[in-house]
């Protein structure tokens, strides 16, 4: 195979695996009845004048499996932290006693848990098309090098190898959306 053609497949691999990160992620971000810190990720605060990650001026613990404590390494930073949390749409309540947030996780109800595989699966669905237009752009550079001089049985043997790609990553996506479903249907 030419150097072109190992790139393009290179750059379709990185592409899709981008996908799977993302997804990862993403799905990291569901709370499955389970105190997680990748629940307070997305949740950023104004500090000294510049946005920050929570886990940037915060420690954040699980004590038990039910519970998230947020201990701020500046108590200044209390108030914005727990106005942060309730602004950031999670669907937990901060209990600030003063020195520290509480979160207390919710069980999950059986609405909920379907709710919540619902969202899993927009998101391995998201991941899929990424993963799909991670493809169609592949098989247009394959075209493309045709043109630009390529031979049709190796832009032939190229696309194969991108289909088969195509077809790891999508049975990767079935694998980790069916981790993440066990984890939010367990009780």
């Amino acid at each position: 195979m030419t150097e072109e053609a190992e790139m393009c497949l290179e750059m379709a691999e990185e592409s899709m695996q981008s996908s799977i990160d993302h997804l990862e992620k993403e799905l990291h971000k569901l709370r499955a009845g389970k105190a997680n810190p990748a629940i307070l990720e997305g949740i950023s605060i104004e500090n000294y004048g510049s946005k920050m990650p929570l886990n940037q001026v915060a420690s954040i613990n699980t004590p038990d499996p039910r519970t998230l404590v947020v201990q701020p390494w500046d108590k200044a930073n209390l108030a914005l932290i727990e106005k942060e949390i309730i602004n950031s749409n999670i669907g937990l309540n901060p209990q600030n006693d003063g020195t520290i947030i509480r979160l207390n996780i919710p069980i999950l109800t059986e609405e909920r848990r379907h709710d919540l595989v619902k969202k899993a699966k927009a998101e391995a669905e998201e991941a899929r098309i990424g993963i799909r237009n991670a493809r169609k752009s592949a098989m247009h550079e394959a075209q493309q090098l045709e043109k630009d001089g390529l031979s049709e049985d190796e832009r032939k043997r190229l696309e194969d190898k991108i289909q088969d790609l195509t077809n790891k990553f999508g049975k990767i996506v079935d694998e980790v959306f069916a981790e993440k479903e066990k984890d939010i249907t367990t009780i």
